[in-house]
């Protein structure tokens, strides 16, 4: 006789594709890095501004142009051949670049998201056509939109996260239509 004792078997709790991509995410340590960096550089685009004495286009005509770095006078990353602060200039076009990465995700995502799921869901001659349209703006360079539309419509910062993300749906409503497919079936 032995006496081996059975315990009940515990069932463990399932995860969450939120969970699991967490989990990628955080173990990843090239991307943390680069969500520092990021969250670093978007702080500070933030905050510089409002903390610098200097204004976006002061020109500094005691200096010569451009000037050296030099943490004497404040100018700590120097100035342009105009005579304005670099380091004020840098951060304005940090925020700049970051907010046109952003609203042209956002675009492209609800662009992309709604074409996808549409011709994903309806399927056959439509799915085809939507898709053969998606084919022949892949085969446009993208900067050409991107000009045309920006004469087309003027010099609009707005425009241009506009225009970006409205040429940059493609591939987000091929992934869309993908995954809309597989759920129909």
């Amino acid at each position: 006789m032995s006496n081996s004792v059975t315990t009940p078997a515990t069932a463990q709790k399932g995860q969450s594709l939120w969970q699991q991509a967490w989990r990628r995410l955080v173990k990843n340590k090239a991307a943390m890095v680069s969500i520092v960096i990021l969250l670093l550089m978007a702080g500070a685009a933030l905050i510089t501004p409002h903390l610098r004495p200097f204004a976006l286009d002061e020109v500094f005509w005691d200096l010569d142009f451009p000037s050296p770095p030099s943490l004497e006078n404040g100018h700590w990353f120097g100035t342009d051949g105009n005579g304005r602060d670099l380091f004020v200039r840098t951060m304005f076009g940090i925020r700049i670049s970051l907010l046109v990465g952003l609203c042209a995700t956002t675009v492209s995502l609800i662009i992309g998201v709604a074409y996808g799921a549409i011709a994903g869901y309806m399927g056959g001659r439509t799915d085809s056509i939507m898709m053969r349209v998606v084919d022949v703006l892949y085969a446009m360079p993208f900067m050409f939109f991107v000009i045309l539309l920006m004469t087309f419509f003027g010099k609009n910062i707005y425009l241009m996260f506009a225009a970006i993300g409205a040429i940059e749906w493609l591939t987000m409503a091929r992934i869309v239509r993908g995954q809309a497919m597989s759920l129909r079936h």
